[in-house]
């Protein structure tokens, strides 16, 4: 039978002053029920006020060996620890982390819960128990660790042991779709390869963008695995390319849309396209600056529940309009059935890439943050990958050279060579060779034969 201790969260490390202190501040490890009233209370301009109001609920629940015996949760620890020591809370020796002066061992029996640590500047008096601001400056040294599984047996799983528990199970969406992506970008290259073609440059530029992100961000959870801390530069780096690798993707769905090399070689209104096409991409990458520097990681909000999330919402459904106005003004004009098959087809797939993230973005208003960051990953990615793999099915050579309008110069140099095979060709090298005249070894100047 699985040990319970083992399957646990635990918050351990150290917290040290160089500067010795008659009077300790407080490390707080609390649940979302009475973090939230906590945290509230900070802005209390009288801080003496705020230390009392911040622990107003917490000290009837928490236990202390002086002020409240009888309380049941564990949730505070007065630190700085002493140097080589044990923090004076710790009453249970056994149950710290070896190597470590603090440990907490998080039970959520019934459902997960968001558990959040803070060091504040108060502290409570061992006589009276009431709470007082710190007003002496100090400065604290901290390594804490954060995990999902026991630290002191090898058995834990390390996709799940660094990670919160609204982000387990990601680490394997990443490495399926990396290795999807592993399979079709080759695919792709060797397409682009095969057929010259504008329309399978850009694509090609779109699906290797999305594969460098993911590389990246994969690159980055991977080593969080491993150390808890990851690459954050890779992760952002491949978050700005998924941005661009989507934003790309868009403007061949316009372009492809208008007809641009399917059913005419140039299109009108330009300078709109490319404008909007950048447009979006600088809404876009904004609405991710905003989400990783303003969006309160406390507030129970994902990025599209913010202002500028909804901004980039109703753009991309504009766009789709537009989109849907343009491809059926293109269907309108052209006749040729091949050329309308291949629209059905690119309309419906490029439809529903535009109409996923709307309606994920409705659907996440319902779901609870913790399982939130799952189901939009795993859907915007699954969505992204299925366009990209019918896309590849609609422009691989064999059957776009059907509908793709080639602007390359034609080489002559192929029908030259049948054109000097041809039957009248050969009969006037017979004709001239009858006449007890030398057949040069190499064929006669064409203009004199055709002469």
């Amino acid at each position: 039978m699985r040990n319970q201790r083992d399957s646990s969260g635990y918050i351990f490390g150290n917290i040290t002053s160089k500067v010795n202190s008659s009077k300790y501040v407080t490390f707080a490890v609390l649940d979302r029920g009475y973090f939230l009233e906590y945290y509230g209370n900070r802005t209390v301009v009288n801080k003496e006020k705020a230390c009392r109001l911040m622990f107003h609920k917490i000290e009837s629940a928490a236990y202390d060996i002086r002020c409240n015996v009888g309380g049941e949760i564990d949730f505070l620890r007065k630190v700085p620890c002493p140097e080589n020591s044990l923090c004076v809370d710790e009453d249970t020796p056994w149950n710290v982390v070896k190597g470590h002066q603090l440990t907490f061992v998080v039970e959520d029996v019934n459902q997960p819960r968001f558990w959040y640590i803070s060091l504040v500047a108060c502290y409570q008096d061992p006589e009276t128990c009431n709470w007082h601001h710190y007003t002496e400056e100090i400065e604290l040294n901290y390594d804490l660790w954060l995990v999902n599984g026991n630290p002191n047996v090898s058995s834990f799983n390390p996709l799940v042991y660094q990670f919160s528990f609204d982000k387990q199970d990601t680490v394997e969406l990443y490495v399926v779709f990396f290795l999807v992506y592993m399979v079709l970008v080759p695919l792709q290259v060797y397409a682009a390869m095969r057929q010259h073609h504008p329309v399978t440059r850009l694509f090609t530029a779109s699906l290797i963008l999305e594969f460098l992100a993911l590389s990246l961000i994969l690159i980055h959870v991977l080593k969080f695995s491993l150390d808890g801390e990851g690459v954050q530069q890779l992760a952002v780096a491949g978050d700005i390319l998924d941005i661009l690798s989507r934003a790309s993707f868009m403007l061949l769905l316009l372009l492809l849309a208008k007809g641009w090399a399917v059913t005419r070689q140039e299109f009108t209104w330009k300078p709109l396209v490319f404008g909007i096409w950048f447009l979006y991409g600088v809404v876009h990458i904004l609405l991710y600056v905003w989400n990783m520097t303003e969006v309160d990681i406390i507030e129970d909000i994902d990025e599209y529940q913010t202002w500028p999330g909804w901004l980039i919402i109703i753009f991309r459904t504009l766009i789709m309009v537009w989109f849907l106005f343009e491809l059926r003004n293109t269907m309108m004009y052209e006749h040729n059935t091949q050329k309308l098959n291949f629209f059905l087809h690119f309309g419906a797939s490029a439809l529903v890439w535009f109409i996923y993230l709307p309606i994920i973005a409705l659907i996440a208003l319902q779901v609870s943050a913790l399982w939130r960051f799952k189901l939009l990953l795993g859907i915007t990615y699954s969505a992204d990958c299925l366009a990209y793999c019918v896309m590849t099915h609609l422009l691989w050579p064999t059957r776009s050279e059907q509908y793709f309008l080639l602007a390359e110069e034609t080489d002559l140099g192929d029908e030259l060579d049948e054109f000097n095979e041809a039957p009248h060709v050969i009969n006037s090298y017979t004709a001239l060779s009858s006449g007890h005249r030398r057949i040069p070894s190499e064929p006669p100047d064409l203009t004199k034969i055709i002469a």
